[in-house]
């Protein structure tokens, strides 16, 4: 199939992804849609098997996570990080009490190696499913391998909604405090933010053009990788310190991308990479594991709930942000990102107002993200498939 023709076929999914969520004013998150309207066409026939393959957005997507990755340090204001510790404690003990619980719960019902095959992957990415797989065909185990990739594919499903949920529910007390006149920044955000507005870009605005910025962010992303190369740290830690350093000090511009007109292409590409992670679902694979997927994603997501909200009673952080930042265990970059988008775009009712609601939700999920997906269940499963 021409390549064109299987992009605009992806593209297409996407879009009807995006209008069921503007139907169902993001009760139904964009990218929860667009899964299940992939899953369906692949498990009909009406998409063949294998057609991601074939698009050259994803390659694209698979090129632009570093990237976009230091497009988003270029979005936080640096005195916003400063004000983390919080979501970050939230999001890394939630996951170790899911991790816990799976453990626990799953051994007795199946056994301990079911139980690490799942724990790792049911709170992180695709470093963690890379990790487990890869232990389990070390020892032989390799047919066991399809489960953390089915759990890897489908845990989101169940992290997505809910946290959809608590966020709209957030940002609707945002906007009513906007309303009402109560509402104030985090912390010192705004004199923060005004000093980094002032600081002067060492690059001439005149040389701020749409190739040069986006040389800059690939740049940046190459670098990252370098240094991931050079010390096992992934490489995504590194894309965002860069990308808040960078901007803080005049290197990089503030919100990349936007100003080089290429968000949108950038993200689509992504949402269809993280599409692509449902593509070897079959029916027949998914039923065949279908006690074991179901029972470990409940357990680690009840576990990743109640941590969230205990941790945020007892750092007395709003339960509502702070549920959803311990869902992002099971979905997250893009999709943090992508729902605060969706949720700020849906209930603010001003640019202003989706500005506001944004800048409050993005930094706390963003580094919830990071905490748990890129760096905790990485550690997380390095040391548990040591134990098989």
């Amino acid at each position: 199939m021409n390549p064109v023709i299987v992009t605009m076929i992806l593209l297409l999914v996407l879009a009807l992804g995006e209008l069921i969520s503007i139907l169902t004013k993001a009760r139904i998150p964009m990218l929860l849609a667009s899964l299940m309207i992939y899953l369906a066409f692949i498990w009909t026939g009406i998409l063949p098997t294998g057609i991601m393959s074939e698009s050259l957005l994803k390659t694209f997507g698979s090129l632009a996570v570093a990237p976009l990755i230091v497009h988003l340090g270029t979005l936080i204001p640096f005195s916003q990080i400063k004000g983390q510790v919080k979501p970050i404690l939230i999001a890394v003990t939630s996951s170790l009490f899911a991790v816990a619980l799976v453990l626990l719960i799953v051994s007795v019902i199946f056994d301990y190696t079911t139980a690490v095959a799942g724990a790792g992957p049911v709170v992180g990415g695709i470093v963690a499913f890379l990790l487990t797989s890869e232990k389990l065909t070390e020892i032989g185990l390799g047919y066991l391998a399809v489960l953390p990739a089915l759990i890897l594919s489908i845990h989101k499903l169940a992290g997505i909604p809910i946290a959809s949920f608590f966020l709209k529910k957030h940002a609707l007390s945002i906007k009513a405090s906007i309303l009402d006149g109560t509402y104030k920044e985090n912390g010192n955000s705004s004199s923060d933010a005004h000093q980094v507005q002032e600081r002067k870009s060492l690059l001439p605005v005149k040389y701020q053009t749409p190739v040069i910025l986006l040389a800059q962010l690939f740049i940046a992303g190459s670098i990252a990788i370098g240094l991931d190369a050079l010390t096992g740290i992934n490489y995504s830690i590194f894309c965002l310190i860069i990308g808040i350093a960078g901007a803080y000090f005049g290197v990089l511009q503030p919100q990349m991308l936007n100003k080089a007109n290429s968000t949108g292409i950038f993200m689509a590409s992504l949402m269809i990479v993280v599409i692509s992670s449902m593509d070897e679902v079959t029916p027949d694979v998914f039923l065949s594991y279908l006690p074991q997927v179901i029972t470990i994603c409940i357990i680690g997501t009840l576990g990743v709930l109640t941590g969230g909200f205990l941790m945020s009673k007892l750092f007395k952080y709003k339960k509502n942000l702070g549920i959803p930042v311990a869902l992002t265990a099971l979905f997250g970059f893009p999709t943090d990102y992508i729902l605060c988008e969706e949720v700020a775009r849906e209930v603010g009712e001003t640019e202003e107002e989706r500005e506001t609601i944004m800048k409050n939700m993005v930094t706390p999920m963003l580094m919830g993200g990071f905490a748990t997906v890129t760096t905790g269940s990485i550690v997380i499963a390095s040391i548990l498939v040591e134990t098989l």
